[in-house]
Formats: structure tokens, sequence, C-alpha cells
């Protein structure tokens, strides 16, 4: 199934070797993956220059990978459900992957 409309317009970027959509403007931001399907949310989102997201609208569970200035993990939360609010202070970035799908993402670097 084809990426939801509102992701299909945002640039994309590897990250960890990681293919995903790039949050950018206020409105990618807010959204992030909110009111989506699975089936349409893709990979994953990558939202530079956060440190805290929410999951409010969430259809499902989010595992976020918070990342330093170097993409480096300094934070991994899995299996976030709807309705919470997550933060690393230190996070300069965070990606958003559906639960379960990061596979060995967190422990190599490409």
């Amino acid at each position: 199934m084809p990426l939801a409309m509102r992701l299909r317009c945002l640039p994309v970027a590897t990250v960890r070797g990681l293919e995903v959509s790039v949050a950018v403007g206020p409105r990618a931001r807010l959204l992030g993956l909110a009111h989506l399907d699975r089936a349409v949310a893709g990979s994953g989102l990558f939202i530079p220059r956060c440190r805290s997201v929410h999951t409010f609208g969430m259809r499902f569970a989010l595992d976020l990978y918070f990342l330093d200035e170097d993409g480096e993990p300094l934070a991994i939360r899995r299996r976030i459900g709807a309705r919470r609010v997550v933060s690393c202070r230190k996070a300069h970035a965070v990606l958003e992957i559906p639960a379960g799908e990061g596979g060995e993402f967190s422990s190599s670097r490409p």
C-alpha cells in the first residue's frame, strides 16, 4: 500500500540505515504519524530539532529513538502506545518507527 498523502510530500532521508520521511514544517512535526493506519505510515518518521513527542491520535505503537547531534541513540523507548508524551532532554532529533520494525538498527551504524 502506498504512503499516506501527507507523507508523500515530505523529503526522505536515510537515518542510521533506514529510509524515512523527514518532518519539515510545523504541520508535519505536529501530526507526525498520528491518525494514520500502519499500512500507509511507511517505515518511520525523522523529526529533526526535537526532544519530545506525543502519541495522541496514534493507531499503532511506536519505537522512539532519541538521537544526539551525530545521530547516535541517547535513549530508546519501545512500544509506546497512544496518548503519551515522551521526551529526552539531551536529544537533537527523534526517529519514530512502528513498534518492532527497527530490527538491529539501534546497535549498528552504516
